[in-house]
């Protein structure tokens, strides 16, 4: 059929040779070359992989709907993730409600949401096979094809997280191996009509794509580029979320020790998160202005200022619940407005809506500009929160837990004191520091799926019914934690015949 023909979830059709520089942006397209000649050199290889960078944070083209606002790149999903919580909503149904909030279209195998999310992370994948299989052959300093290495091989880790924890069951570390399907496994690119491989299986493949990344020790050029400590974050992830404590331990605090990426001042955090030059990002998508795209980027959906329908009309509001029980001397309690008024949350036009508990998290870089800003894809805060999480589930390490978490919240309030808690009430005061810490950048949804936790909005007083067509709880445990596979995917890949999710 016509759709296979052009169809890339399997990723088998390279991305254009555009790069996250203007200067980057003097060579043809990867489909348009032979293969053979685009990956002869180190720096040919590199410019390819900028392209797949700039895929990251641009508009998402589907082959059932054209490029679209509510799909930028890797920051729609982090948004979807974020939406399709409990800490995060607005007055009225809108794209991310509608698709994402009220459970209906990740458990749509025909929709065009589900279809995005699958489609992002395989397209990642298949570029960067071609550079994992081609870049050790190229010429160039060894040096540099490491450094391409590296990047290309934490890139399919990224990807390959993200797919696993959408589509798979949750990785339960007490029940080794964890042999539940999770997705296909393409590994070379040549590989096609791969049936589903283990959620073990995958998790396996991961890890030896970060910590060969890890090994080869890259200098990434910038914060746009997946270097040493962007592998070392994400297996810093992988690791709390199976359980591996004393992993996630090893590489969260390699990162926090290191302090190459120290925390935010207090000052710095009110700066709008919009800019990756900033102590602690780590990791981050970094268009430029003459990438800036008004109605479909990330900014575009979660900045308070950015003038988009989406946002003048339905500011992005905090679970009320959530904000009531941050100190009233930390810095974060800033980031959103329980009274918004014209004095105390000043806005670009007369036709941006005030509402309770509406965010001043993120802003455009340039007020009346393209909505622009740097998607912070991992900060240093993160991987404090990762090793307190950590500690406190390591018997006999909750001191070590406290001072972390205390280090960390030191910084947002100065009048903060060492916690008291012990057990899972530390736990809990750890979890609710990454809700207030994390949001918007794409975590709620993915913790409480690797805790096993029910989704439960009716304990939060302003959330709106309506807006996510009365979808207020989800038990743990049920089918509707796994996506489907998208219908196309299953036609189009014979691998799959009888592997749908239930």
């Amino acid at each position: 059929m016509k759709y296979k023909k052009y169809l890339l979830f399997a990723g088998f059709y390279l991305l254009s040779i555009t790069a996250c520089k203007k200067d980057y942006l003097d060579t043809k397209p990867t489909d348009q070359v032979d293969n053979s000649a685009l990956f002869t050199s180190a720096a040919n290889a590199k410019n390819a992989l900028n392209g797949v960078y700039r895929y990251m944070y641009e508009r998402t083209t589907t082959v059932v709907s054209t490029s679209a606002q509510n799909k930028p790149g890797v920051g729609g999903i982090m948004l979807y993730m974020d939406f399709m919580g409990e800490d995060i909503g607005i007055s009225s149904s809108n794209w991310y409600t509608s698709d994402g909030g009220s459970w209906i279209s990740h458990r749509t195998d025909n929709s065009t949401m589900l279809e995005y999310m699958y489609r992002t992370y395989y397209r990642i994948i298949g570029n960067v096979n071609y550079i994992i299989d081609n870049i050790d052959q190229a010429s160039g300093a060894a040096a540099d094809k490491n450094t391409v290495k590296a990047e290309a091989l934490t890139l399919r880790g990224y990807a390959y997280f993200g797919l696993v924890q959408l589509f798979g069951k949750r990785y339960d570390g007490a029940a080794k191996p964890n042999n539940q399907l999770g997705v296909p496994l393409l590994l070379a690119s040549t590989d096609t009509n791969k049936p589903r491989a283990t959620v073990e299986s995958v998790y396996a493949a991961i890890i030896s794509d970060l910590e060969t990344a890890i090994s080869l020790n890259a200098t990434a050029s910038n914060k746009s580029h997946a270097g040493a400590a962007v592998a070392k974050g994400i297996r810093a992830r992988v690791a709390l979320v199976m359980q591996d404590y004393p992993n996630a331990i090893k590489y969260a605090k390699d990162i926090v020790d290191a302090n190459q990426y120290p925390l935010l001042s207090v000052t710095d955090y009110q700066a709008g998160f919009n800019n990756a030059t900033l102590g602690e990002f780590i990791w981050s998508s970094m268009p430029t202005l003459d990438q800036g795209d008004t109605f479909g980027s990330y900014f575009a959906q979660i900045a308070y200022n950015a003038n988009t329908s989406f946002m003048r009309g339905n500011p992005k509001r905090i679970n009320s619940a959530l904000y009531n029980q941050i100190s009233a001397t930390d810095v974060r309690k800033k980031m959103w407005e329980p009274v918004p008024t014209t004095v105390n949350f000043p806005l670009p036009a007369t036709n941006f809506a005030r509402q309770p508990y509406m965010s001043r998290k993120f802003s455009v870089k340039e007020v009346g500009g393209p909505s622009l800003g740097d998607v912070p894809l991992m900060r240093t805060s993160e991987m404090y929160l990762i090793l307190a999480e950590a500690y406190a589930k390591t018997p006999g390490s909750e001191a070590a837990a406290k001072t972390v978490l205390f280090n960390l919240v030191k910084q947002r309030d100065q009048s903060a004191v060492v916690s008291v808690n012990t057990g899972q009430a530390l736990i809990d005061e750890i979890l609710f520091n990454r809700r207030i810490e994390l949001w918007g950048e794409g975590h709620r949804w993915l913790d409480l799926k690797r805790l096993n936790l029910p989704l439960d909005r009716t304990v939060v007083p302003n959330y709106v019914s309506a807006s996510v067509a009365g979808t207020l709880t989800i038990p743990a445990g049920d089918v509707k934690w796994q996506f489907l596979i998208p219908r196309a995917e299953m036609e189009a890949n014979s691998g799959l015949a009888g592997q749908q999710n239930p």
